[in-house]
């Protein structure tokens, strides 16, 4: 018998990517508004925020969202991102991955065998 860790639902291994952005300074209670709203999102798997790094981690299932859903909130509740050249590059690749997963997903498997 194998025991696989518990995931929330909506949340498949296959598909589970992990997020880090970094977060302008911004008002505490706004960002706890900011990740409680993030945290009621069906195919989320975790949202942690690291105060020390200014760093927000998102885990999520990316047939079901993508970081720009993530991002659509922070803007909403006025948390800007640091808006660093590595923080761009990230999220540009970030958005590539989230497509190509869901592109994926949707694909029939095949083989020639």
């Amino acid at each position: 018998m194998s025991l696989k860790p518990a995931r929330r639902l909506g949340v498949e291994d296959a598909n589970l990517v992990t997020r880090q952005l970094k977060l302008a300074p911004c008002d505490d209670d706004t960002l706890a508004a900011a990740i409680d709203e993030i945290d009621t999102l069906f195919g989320l798997e975790s949202v942690t925020y690291h105060a020390d790094k200014r760093r927000l981690r998102v885990a999520y299932d990316a047939t079901r969202l993508c970081i720009d859903q993530i991002e659509t909130i922070l803007d909403r509740h006025a948390v800007a991102i640091h808006r660093g050249w590595w923080t761009r590059v990230k999220e540009s690749h970030y958005r590539f991955v989230d497509q190509n997963v869901k592109d994926n997903a949707r694909q029939e498997p095949w083989s020639c065998h």
